[in-house]
């Protein structure tokens, strides 16, 4: 009984884990796919083999190990050398093919793909992928690397065309297409191969009509002060082989590689900010001032002549901006009741052969007029509003453009609305609150034109006190504009910040040049520009600062002139050089905070903060999930440690490099 009862007992599990089984089979479900696909196509194959000799055929084609895609083949694909027709690049399945024209004897033709290349259902993209061919007996194998920053944000430039010319005269990169050429990447680093023996300049170009020279002003450009002449040698490295399991080593490989140099190539890009001169707007906007735009920076200004007016013009006050681009001309009172004004205007612009030629266009200008009310008119409400106006028009209003809360280091500043005929300079007063009771401050200021620029703003300078309290008070008549309006009292109320709203930062800095004058620009975190202060004995103080987050950025001032200027290369001038402080200063209130900067500690391309870059490197998607902390890989392209540096003779360009490996 027993027996029957265990066989019995077995039979039923028996046929209990075969339902079981069949049930789990019908579930309907999702399928599990394994893991996400995160790795790059792999290059299988090709037709011709890369590195072939005596290639004929026209038509190459690239085998992978998945179906791949080409997105944007035409921007980030380039060939070299430079033809005159650009080859197709088409994807098919596994397999990218390459058409030519036609290709010339005894070359070596490199396809440089760049990041081009990715699979077709996760887009994970083939990173610096190039094909190299020859249709001679020999194909040329050097290249020169290196990096391409911007010259005063040191933003990784990418997508930008770096080239050579073995032409080494300078008119080169203006008459002639680069020879052989290559992209930069999404860290501005750029290879190019295929390179023979020989001299060669190198350059940067932002090439916005693709002929591969510098033919347009407008372009960013970047050019090496001196002559490359590329190498190869045979080098030892180590490569150390971890177990995929632990992350511990496994295995350390003594093997052979190859050196290319120069491979520390730094590029520092800027645009020259010349234009076209010409005149891009011009109207009347209102009865009393015409506004003309340029198009770019002018070194003097216009002429205007009204026409039935003779010379009257000349009594116009000019209201411009600092590089005379903007211009309000505010017209004399003669011409403001004029419902249209002919103006004959004499100024420079550009001809066809790109320099500037006098020229003489007559303007016709418009009062604007409102259109009509279609409201219900209101006898007694348009009567006040008449008269309203009447006393607007014969008032000459005041503006404070400074804050009510205001910064000690900062003079008040006042904007009229019309330039003024007379100032009464005794009529401004400057009192302080003591023990709740206004009182005139002694030695007072006098209120003074900001500049020459604006005819409208005024300011009143004054040793303020922290935490005091002031107030500029005008009295009736101070000031009469240019159309006969007169100011009524005025006062503007302001207190000066308390010394524990404040911070301060100085900066000690080591490295630069003192024959060189150089300022710090203090930024924000959109990389904007705070405060700006000249470098005086090696460092730079930053009084009375707003607690924060702040940036640096020292500039090498080479003409001293206070500002940044973008290099020239019509006369073979650099850009002023500029560095970061690799970190942030995080000062709070009532704290003054010093730091040594040493400016070349840090690699060049490693300054810049991550929190302020804009041009910021593409992630990995195998490396997301990976410590943020852990070092890159060697790359055999890039900036080979082992590198030869630069002659110490070439003492501005060694201060221009210390890229990163």
């Amino acid at each position: 009984m027993k027996r029957l009862s265990l066989s019995y007992l077995v039979v039923v599990l028996i046929f209990v884990t075969m339902i079981s089984g069949m049930a789990g089979c019908a579930n309907i479900g999702n399928p599990s796919g394994g893991p996400r696909d995160e790795d790059p196509p792999i290059f299988v194959s090709a037709d011709p083999l890369p590195g072939s000799l005596n290639v004929k055929k026209t038509r190459q084609t690239l085998t992978f190990n998945e179906l791949v895609n080409v997105k944007d083949a035409f921007s980030k694909v380039v060939v070299s050398p430079v033809g005159k027709s650009v080859p197709k690049v088409m994807a098919s399945g596994r397999k990218i093919t390459i058409t030519f024209d036609s290709l010339a004897d005894n070359t070596t033709y490199t396809v440089d793909f760049a990041d081009a290349i990715e699979d077709n259902n996760e887009a994970n993209k083939l990173q610096g992928f190039s094909y190299t061919f020859s249709t001679g007996d020999q194909i040329d194998t050097l290249r020169i690397s290196g990096m391409v920053l911007d010259a005063r944000t040191l933003e990784p430039q990418q997508e930008m065309i770096v080239g050579v010319t073995q032409n080494i005269e300078d008119s080169a990169f203006t008459m002639l297409p680069l020879l052989r050429v290559a992209k930069t990447d999404d860290r501005g680093r750029f290879n190019i191969r295929g390179l023979a023996e020989g001299k060669y300049r190198v350059y940067a170009l932002g090439d916005r009509d693709n002929d591969y020279k510098y033919a347009n002003p407008e372009e960013d450009i970047a050019f090496y002060d001196f002559v490359v002449s590329p190498t190869a040698e045979r080098i030892g490295a180590i490569d150390t082989i971890r177990n995929s399991l632990t992350g511990e080593i496994d295995t350390i490989v003594n093997r052979s590689r190859t050196l290319f140099l120069p491979n520390d190539i730094l590029l520092r890009s800027f645009n020259s900010q010349k234009r076209s001169q010409y005149l891009s707007k011009y109207e009347r906007q209102d009865s009393t001032k015409l506004f003309l735009k340029f198009n770019t920076r002018a070194e003097g200004l216009p002429e205007l002549d009204a026409l039935g007016f003779p010379g009257l013009m000349r009594e116009a006050v000019v209201e411009r901006s600092e590089k005379n681009d903007s211009l309000i001309f505010w017209l004399p009172p003669r011409l403001i009741k004029e419902d249209s004004l002919r103006v004959e205007t004499r100024y420079l612009r550009t001809d066809s052969t790109g320099n500037l030629a006098a020229v003489t266009d007559t303007l016709n200008f418009f009062r604007f007029r409102q259109p009509a009310s279609k409201k219900k008119s209101n006898k007694k409400r348009d009567e006040r509003q008449a008269a309203l106006d009447s006393l607007k028009a014969l008032t000459l209003g005041i503006e404070a453009v400074s804050s009510t809360t205001h910064d000690i280091y900062l003079p008040v500043h006042l904007r009229f609305a019309t330039p003024l005929d007379t100032l009464k300079v005794k009529a401004f007063k400057l009192e302080t609150m003591v023990d709740t009771v206004w009182k005139a401050v002694g030695n007072q200021p006098v209120i003074t034109m900001k500049d020459s620029l604006s005819p409208r703003d005024y300011i009143i300078d004054y040793d303020w006190k922290l935490g005091e309290k002031y107030r500029v008070v005008a009295d009736t008549l101070a000031a009469v504009g240019i159309y006969g309006q007169t100011t009524t009292p005025f006062t503007h109320e302001f207190s000066i910040k308390k010394r524990d709203e404040y911070c301060s930062l100085r900066l000690n800095i080591t490295g630069l040049d003192p024959q060189i004058p150089a300022f710090v620009e203090l930024l924000n975190g959109s990389d904007a520009i705070v405060r700006t202060e000249p470098v005086k004995n090696n460092s730079v103080w930053f009084q009375y600062l707003e607690p924060g987050k702040y940036y640096a950025r020292v500039i090498e001032d080479y003409n001293g002139n206070g500002e940044f200027d973008p290099g020239d290369y019509d006369t073979l001038l650099q850009p002023d050089l500029a560095y970061y402080y690799p970190k942030a200063f995080n000062i709070k209130k009532n704290w003054d905070k010093e730091e040594s900067w040493d400016v070349f500690a840090t690699a060049i391309d490693l300054q810049k903060p991550e929190a302020i870059k804009k041009n910021r490197p593409a992630q990995d998607k195998r490396s997301r999930k990976k410590d943020t902390t852990t070092e890159e890989e060697e790359d055999d392209d890039y900036f080979d440690p082992t590198a030869n540096p630069f002659d110490p003779n070439q003492k501005r360009n060694r201060r221009n490099t210390g890229i990163s490996y």
